[in-house]
């Protein structure tokens, strides 16, 4: 009777292992022409369909909003970008409760808010960095974990999202600069101070959105992570991907092993525009075929999330508790499978400079989907 009271009782925080597992796959993750016009017009229709399908249920049961906009919030730089969607917006989701179109939300306290970074630092993660050596985050994803309902969500976010982001000025003091999310890490220690300027620059993206703890892996783990769980087998979602490895065509089941599961991961064409966007679906894939293996490496090994946790725990960063992690790591055998409905998008349009590619995201549509996955709309 005690093991089956004991059960009862620590039944969620082992489930949540499991999808601690899934938020080290999600982790280690890694994102002038007709066809140009083309290629990122396709861009955008999948990510408002990808989003538009998964609130349009709740949204029609809601009664017509007004459509007044947020503004854009004082202060910010607006002189190093001449294109105002770079511009974040009054940090309306930092009140609790949100007022927002005339309806009031208040945050759900059982739905926690984990930011997961894939770094592309290539080393352990025990030491301190200099600026220039910690790395930038490849990968940027937002999880919705829900405690009650042993669930959870991802809000993907593209890596090069133009906002604002912390840095220190040549002289030596804080100060801020608008340019892609991923280089928010590289200004850092490559340990704590990396993750907290990407949480810091996510939550003015999200305007105001308070986020719960991080997590932020080195990507070279990937091989190892795959390989402890009998490797992973994926569809190949892109097109050209034969250019890194000889079995990645398009449409073909792969099971990837070793250094096959970072480059899957990791790979894009760089001649390619918005080739980091594209990418984003290839994290997608192996983040849901990894939780799958996970749960099926479960059945033979009891202790798979302690030991995937143990294998990266020097390639790791959080502000978790090892006691946090561990203690939720004997619980997640019965939860089930993510897909292609739990993955959102932040909205916006993919756009080429003379440089590099740039995300502009759409700040005013991410806010009905945040509301949506981490609050409750008063009666």
């Amino acid at each position: 009777m005690r093991e089956k009271n004991w059960w009862k009782e620590h039944r969620t925080g082992i489930r949540n292992a499991l999808i601690g597992a899934a938020v080290i796959g999600v982790a280690v993750g890694g994102w002038g022409t007709y066809s140009m016009y083309r290629n990122r017009r396709m861009t955008e229709l999948m990510i408002e369909a990808r989003n538009q399908e998964r609130v349009q249920q709740n949204a029609e049961k809601q009664p017509a909003q007004s459509t007044d906009e947020i503004p854009i919030a004082p202060g910010q730089k607006e002189e190093q970008t001449a294109d105002p969607r770079d511009l974040n917006l009054m940090p309306v989701l930092a009140e609790n409760p949100v007022i927002y179109q005339d309806a009031t939300y208040r945050r759900n306290q059982y739905v926690k808010a984990i930011l997961c970074m894939g770094v592309d630092r290539s080393d352990t993660m025990t030491e301190s960095k200099e600026f220039g050596a910690a790395g930038q985050s490849d990968g940027i994803f937002l999880i919705a974990q829900d405690t009650v309902h042993h669930s959870l969500k991802i809000l993907m976010i593209p890596r090069d999202t133009m906002t604002e982001i912390p840095i220190t000025n040549d002289n030596g003091a804080p100060d801020t600069k608008i340019t892609q999310l991923t280089i928010a890490y590289a200004y850092g220690d490559g340990r704590e101070g990396s993750c907290e300027n990407t949480v810091w620059s996510v939550e003015k993206l999200l305007s105001g959105f308070s986020i719960d703890n991080y997590l932020a892996v080195d990507t070279t783990v990937v091989a190892k992570l795959n390989d402890a769980v009998g490797g992973v087998t994926v569809t190949i979602p892109t097109d050209g991907m034969e250019k890194r490895d000889p079995a990645f065509v398009k449409g073909a089941q792969v099971t990837l092993h070793g250094d096959q599961a970072e480059a899957f991961v990791r790979y894009r064409d760089i001649t390619r525009d918005f080739s980091a966007l594209y990418r984003m679906d290839q994290q997608q894939e192996y983040i849901t075929q990894y939780f799958k293996a996970v749960k099926e490496a479960s059945g033979t090994d009891s202790q798979i999330v302690t030991h995937l946790f143990d294998l990266i725990r020097d390639y790791m960063i959080t502000d978790m508790s090892k006691d946090q992690y561990l203690k939720i790591a004997m619980d997640g055998l019965d939860a089930g499978n993510l897909t292609g409905q739990d993955f959102y998008t932040v909205p916006g349009t993919g756009e080429t400079t003379e440089t590099f590619d740039v995300y502009r995201a759409d700040r005013q549509a991410v806010i009905p989907i945040i509301l949506n996955l981490f609050y409750r709309k008063d009666s």
